[in-house]
C-alpha cells in the first residue's frame, strides 16, 4: 500500500472517510434504483410543487423551495454501495450555488452531507466585449444559463475526488433533502453504479479497430476569454499584460485577453469552450497557459469532452510551473499527445479544477490541524495561554496521550513533506512549514517539560499550517487560447521574442504618461452630468459604471462621471472647492461633520425624501440626521452577532449558547477553567470582516460592546439635542462599569484577532460584526460546519422579554452643497440606493470576488435578496429587530476616542470607573461646546 493510499485512512471524526471505511469491501451492484420524485412521502416547511414535462423534459419533476425539507420512501433490491445520481434544473434564485442537507433514514450519514452543492451554469452577458470611453475593454456581466444537469453527489471541496458512495441494505429506506439555500427542480434521483472509464491504451486500440484516421492539416484556435459556459460567475475574462504574445494585446489599453488566472483555482470550478470541428478524425488538444503560481508543482485539471471523461488519464491533466507562457499539449508527454476522436460539428471541451494526488494529502492535513488544535486546547486548559516559566505543569502525566499524538502527527507531516519534495528531494516553501512543525512536535515529544514555554509558538505554527492548507488547496491557471489540431502539427511559439518585448515595453512606458485608469468619464460633460467619486476599489468602480451605463443613464438621460479616488482626498478637495457632486461609500461620521460646515446638501428638501427613507431601517438613518435634516442616504449597515464553535462549546464543553448576560456570567468560569476565552467586539468591521480603517487619528467610533450594554438599558450617548454627552448619567456609568468588569474581573482579552482565535478554538464564542461570516467562510474552510452564529446575549426584563439591542456602523452616500444639478444628483442617489441596484451591485461583487465580498447593504429588501442561507438569514433578521443607530453631533468625533481612553485607564491602570468616565466626559463636553459655538448653535453654559 502506497503512502497516498494510506492517507485515505486518515479521517477526521464524522467525515465521509470515516463513514466509508467500514464498507470498503462491499459490493457495488449493477442494478439501478429509481426514486419517483413526484411520490414524495412528506414535505415539512417546504412548498413542493409537482411539474409536468418541465423545460423540455418528459415526465414529472418536483420544484423544491429554499426552505424546509422533502422526503422519499423507496425500496432497495440488493445490499451494497451506490452512487446517488440526480437530474436537476437550476431555477432563478439569488445567483448562488444551491445547497441541500442530505439525510438517509432520518440521519446525516457524514459531516460533508450537511452541504451538498449543486452548481449553476454561467456565461458572459454578451459575446463581444464592450469598451468604455477610453477604449478599454469592460469586464462583461455574468448571467445564469438555467439548464438541466446530471450529477453524481460528490464533495464540493475536492478532498474526495470520486463521487460519494452510500451503503444501502436490502429493504425499505428514506432519503430527504433539507434546503440550505436556493430553490431547485429535481427530475430524477437514482441509486446507481456507472461503468468505469477505460484507460487511454484501451481507447487507442479501439481507434485502430474502428479505422479512425488522424485529421489532416487542420488547426483551430479558440480564444480562452471567449468561453461558452463556466461553473462560477467569478471566472471572468481579464487583462493580462505580462507578454506581448498574449492575444489580443495592446501596449496601453486594457484588453480582455486571458481566462481563469487566480480566480480559477478552487476544486470543482470548470470552464467550457465550444469547438466547431470541420471533419471527422483524430485530433490533439493544446492549451497556451500561464502557470506561474505553484512553484515546483503542476496545476491539475480534469478534461471532459461533451460532458464525458474520455479516458482515465484525462482525470489528471497537469500544467507544470513556468514563469513564462507555455504551450501544453494534452498527453503523457509533449511528444506523445493523446488523440481524441471528434466528429464533424460542434463539441464542448471542459477543464475542471481537481486536486489529484493532493486530495488525500490535504484531507490528512486538515484532520491533523483539527487534532493539533484540540491538543492545544487541552494543553492551555492546564497552562493557560501565558504559562509560568518557573512552574512544572507535569503535562505528560496530566495528558498521557500528548507525546504519542505529537509523534503521530510529526510522522504524518514528515511523510507528506517527503512526498511533496518529489524525486529531486529538495525542500521548498511548500515543505518548509511542514518540516518546521514536524521538528517542533518531535522535540516537544522528546522534551515534554518544554511544552508550556513553547505553547505560543506551537499555536502559531499550527495556524501557519492552516494558511499552508489554504494555499496548497488552490490550483490557479491562466489560459490564453486552446488549439485543436491535426496530430504533430507545428504549434505557435507561446512567448514573444526579445525584440517584441523591448518594443512593447518602450511603447507602454511612453503611454503611461497619458493613460488614467482611475477615471471612468462620460462623453457628455454638460450641465446635466453628475460627478461621482468612489473611495473603494477598481472592481467596485467598474461594476457601478457598468450598472450606470446599462440602467441609469439610458432611463434617466443623465450622464455620470465616475472617478476612483482615495478616501483621504475627499476633505482637501471639498475645502478647495474641487470636490464631486456625489460621493459613495463614505463613513457614517462624515455627513454630519461636513453638514456642520455647510458642505452637505440636506436631502429633506426633495419632495419624495420620506418615500426613499422608508427603504432603510430607522436605525441606519440616525447617524445621518442633524438639526432637523438628513444629509446622506445609508449604503451599508453592520451590527454585532454572536459567533460560536459548535464542536468546542457543545461537544467538548457540553454548554448551551447563552441567551442572557446572566448565562454569559455562568459560562465564563467554565470557559476559564479550560483557559478558553469569550470575546467582546473592539470596533466595527468592513464588508470583508476586517477592521475598518480611518485616516483620522482622532475619529473613532464608540465601542460596540459599550453601545450594546448601554442600549439594552435605555442609555444614550447624548442629551439635550446633542448639547452634552450622556455618558456621565447613572445608567451609562453603570453600563460602563459592567463592560470594564469583563476585562478587570474576568480578564477577557483587550485586543484580539477573533478570526484566528476562533479558528483554533481558543476563543470558541465571541461577539463581532456579522460580516465576520464572510471572512470565516473563506478564511477557515477546515471548520466549515463546526460553527454557527446567533443573536447577542440580552438583558431579561420583568415580563420575561430578552432585550438584545446593539449599535451599528456603516457607510453612506452624500450630495455636496455646491452641486449645480441637484435634481440629477438626487435621481442618481435614489437609483443607487434602490432595491434593484443594490441587489445587482451586491450580486455582481459576490460574482467577482466570491462570498467573502457579500455586500452588507442597508436597503432592507435588497439585503433579503442576497444569497444568504435561509437559516442564517433568519438569525440576521432576528438581530436586526434590535439594531440602534449611533447619533453624530458636532464635536462628537471625540466621543469614541475618550471612551477608549477611559476604558484603558480603568482596565490597565486600575482607576475607578465612575471618576474616570466623568473625567473624560468633561473633555467630550468641552469639544461639543466649542464646536457648537463655532457653528452658532445653541449650547449649554
Amino acid at each position: 500500500m502506497t503512502f497516498l493510499t494510506s492517507l485515505l485512512d486518515t479521517n477526521k471524526k464524522g467525515s465521509y472517510g470515516s463513514y466509508a471505511a467500514p464498507y470498503k469491501q462491499m459490493t457495488r451492484p449493477r442494478v439501478d434504483t429509481l426514486i419517483p420524485v413526484e411520490d414524495f412521502s412528506k414535505a415539512e416547511g417546504m412548498n413542493a410543487t409537482v411539474l409536468d414535462n418541465y423545460e423540455g423534459t418528459i415526465g414529472k419533476s418536483v420544484l423544491t423551495s429554499d426552505l424546509g425539507s422533502i422526503e422519499w420512501k423507496f425500496s432497495v433490491e440488493q445490499d451494497g454501495l451506490y452512487n446517488i445520481a440526480m437530474h436537476y434544473f437550476t431555477v432563478k434564485g439569488r445567483d448562488s450555488d444551491i445547497e441541500r442537507e442530505l439525510r438517509i433514514d432520518g440521519r446525516i450519514p457524514f459531516n460533508e452531507a450537511r452541504s451538498i452543492t449543486f452548481q449553476r451554469v454561467w456565461k458572459d452577458e454578451r459575446t463581444q466585449f464592450e469598451r468604455d470611453q477610453r477604449d478599454n475593454d469592460l469586464v462583461p456581466m455574468q448571467v445564469e444559463v438555467p439548464m438541466w444537469q446530471d450529477v453524481l453527489l460528490k464533495d464540493a471541496t475536492g478532498y474526495y475526488e470520486e463521487p460519494y458512495l452510500f451503503y444501502f441494505s436490502k429493504g425499505e429506506h428514506t432519503l430527504s433533502f433539507t434546503s440550505v439555500k436556493e430553490p431547485l427542480v429535481i427530475h430524477s434521483i437514482t441509486l446507481t453504479n456507472p461503468q468505469t472509464t477505460p484507460s487511454y491504451e484501451t481507447i487507442a486500440s479501439t481507434y485502430k479497430q474502428k479505422g479512425y484516421q488522424p485529421a489532416k492539416q487542420i488547426m483551430m484556435k479558440i480564444q480562452g476569454e471567449h468561453a461558452l459556459y463556466k461553473s462560477s460567475p467569478t471566472l471572468l475574462p481579464y487583462n493580462d499584460h505580462s507578454s506581448p504574445a498574449v492575444e489580443p494585446y495592446h501596449v496601453s489599453k486594457l484588453r480582455n485577453n486571458a481566462m481563469g488566472g487566480w480566480a480559477w483555482r478552487l476544486p470543482g470550478q470548470w470552464i467550457e469552450w465550444e469547438l466547431d470541428i470541420p471533419e471527422d478524425g483524430l485530433y490533439q488538444i493544446a492549451v497556451k497557459n500561464h502557470q506561474n503560481y505553484l512553484r515546483g508543482m503542476a496545476a491539475m485539471r480534469t478534461l471532459y469532452i461533451d460532458g464525458q471523461l474520455p479516458f482515465q488519464e484525462a482525470q489528471h491533466v497537469p500544467f507544470p510551473y513556468n514563469s513564462d507562457w507555455q504551450m501544453t499539449v494534452i498527453g503523457s508527454d509533449q511528444e506523445n499527445p493523446y488523440l481524441f476522436y471528434l466528429t464533424k460539428g460542434k463539441h464542448k471541451v471542459r477543464f475542471e479544477v481537481t486536486l489529484g494526488d493532493l486530495a488525500p494529502i490535504l484531507n490528512a492535513v486538515e484532520s491533523s490541524i483539527l487534532d493539533l488544535n484540540a491538543m492545544y486546547r487541552k494543553i492551555i486548559s492546564f497552562t493557560g495561554t501565558v504559562p509560568d516559566s518557573f512552574r512544572d505543569y507535569q503535562l505528560e502525566q496530566r495528558i498521557p496521550e500528548m507525546t504519542e499524538e505529537f509523534r503521530k502527527q510529526s510522522d504524518l507531516l514528515k511523510r507528506i513533506a517527503k512526498t511533496l519534495t518529489g524525486p529531486g528531494g529538495k525542500n521548498d516553501d511548500r515543505t518548509a512549514m511542514l518540516n518546521t512543525l514536524a521538528h517542533q512536535l518531535d522535540d516537544m515529544a522528546d522534551r515534554p517539560e518544554t511544552v508550556p514555554s513553547r505553547v505560543d509558538q506551537f499555536k502559531t505554527n499550527v495556524g501557519s499550517l492552516g494558511a499552508w492548507l489554504l494555499s496548497v488547496n488552490e490550483q490557479p491557471l491562466a489560459v490564453d487560447y486552446l488549439i485543436v489540431s491535426s496530430p504533430q502539427a507545428e504549434l505557435p511559439h507561446p512567448e514573444a521574442t526579445g525584440w517584441e518585448k523591448i518594443k512593447s515595453g518602450t511603447m507602454s512606458f511612453f503611454a503611461s504618461f497619458f493613460e488614467n485608469y482611475d477615471e471612468f468619464a462620460s462623453d457628455d460633460e454638460g450641465d446635466k452630468s453628475v460627478t461621482v467619486w468612489i473611495t473603494s476599489a477598481r472592481d467596485q468602480a467598474q461594476t457601478i459604471k457598468k450598472l450606470i451605463d446599462d440602467n441609469f443613464t439610458p432611463q434617466s438621460g443623465i450622464p455620470i462621471n465616475i472617478k476612483l479616488v482615495s478616501a483621504d482626498i475627499l476633505l482637501p478637495s471639498t475645502v478647495a472647492g474641487q470636490g464631486p457632486d456625489v460621493a459613495l461609500q463614505v463613513g457614517n461620521d462624515l455627513p454630519v461633520n461636513y453638514a456642520t460646515r455647510n458642505a452637505m446638501q440636506d436631502l429633506t428638501v426633495f419632495p419624495d425624501f420620506n418615500e426613499v427613507k422608508s427603504r432603510f431601517s430607522d436605525s441606519s438613518m440616525v447617524p445621518l440626521a442633524y438639526s432637523g435634516g438628513y444629509y446622506a442616504l445609508p449604503e451599508t449597515q453592520t451590527f454585532p452577532v454572536m459567533f460560536y464553535r459548535k464542536d468546542v462549546l457543545e461537544d467538548e464543553l457540553h454548554m448551551k449558547v447563552p441567551q442572557t448576560w446572566d448565562d454569559v456570567y455562568e459560562m465564563l468560569p467554565y470557559l476559564q477553567k479550560n483557559n478558553l476565552e469569550f470575546g467582546l467586539p473592539q470596533r466595527t468591521l468592513n464588508t470583508f470582516g476586517n477592521d475598518t480603517v480611518t485616516t483620522d487619528i482622532i475619529t473613532m467610533a464608540p465601542n460596540p460592546a459599550l453601545m450594546m450594554f448601554l442600549y439594552q438599558h435605555d442609555g444614550q450617548l447624548y442629551r439635550n439635542d446633542g448639547m452634552k454627552s450622556d455618558l456621565d448619567s447613572e445608567t451609562a456609568i453603570k453600563q460602563f462599569k459592567q463592560w470594564t468588569d469583563f476585562y478587570v474581573n474576568y480578564k477577557i482579552p483587550i485586543a484580539m484577532d477573533f478570526a484566528n482565535r476562533f479558528r483554533t478554538g481558543e476563543m470558541p464564542i465571541g461577539i463581532v460584526d456579522y460580516t465576520m461570516y464572510n471572512k470565516l467562510s473563506v478564511f477557515a474552510p477546515e471548520i466549515k460546519g463546526l460553527w454557527d452564529f446567533a443573536p447577542v446575549p440580552g438583558t431579561k426584563t420583568a415580563d420575561g422579554t430578552i432585550r438584545r439591542e446593539v449599535g451599528s456602523g456603516g457607510s453612506a452616500t452624500v450630495m455636496f452643497k455646491k452641486t449645480k444639478n441637484k435634481d440629477a444628483a438626487w435621481q442618481f442617489m435614489k437609483w443607487w440606493t434602490s432595491k434593484e441596484t443594490q441587489i445587482a451591485f451586491g450580486r455582481q461583487m459576490e460574482i467577482r470576488m466570491g462570498s467573502s465580498a457579500r455586500f452588507p447593504t442597508a436597503n432592507l429588501e435588497a439585503l433579503s435578496a442576497l444569497p444568504w442561507p435561509s437559516k442564517d438569514f433568519s438569525i440576521l433578521k432576528e438581530q436586526m429587530k434590535w439594531v440602534k443607530g449611533n447619533p453624530e453631533v458636532p464635536g462628537g468625533y471625540l466621543t469614541g476616542r475618550n471612551i477608549d481612553n477611559a476604558f484603558r485607564r480603568v482596565v490597565v491602570q486600575g482607576e475607578d470607573p465612575r471618576e474616570t468616565m466623568e473625567y473624560y466626559v468633561r473633555y467630550i463636553n468641552e469639544e461639543i461646546t466649542i464646536k457648537r459655538k463655532e457653528f452658532n448653535l445653541p449650547y449649554e453654559k
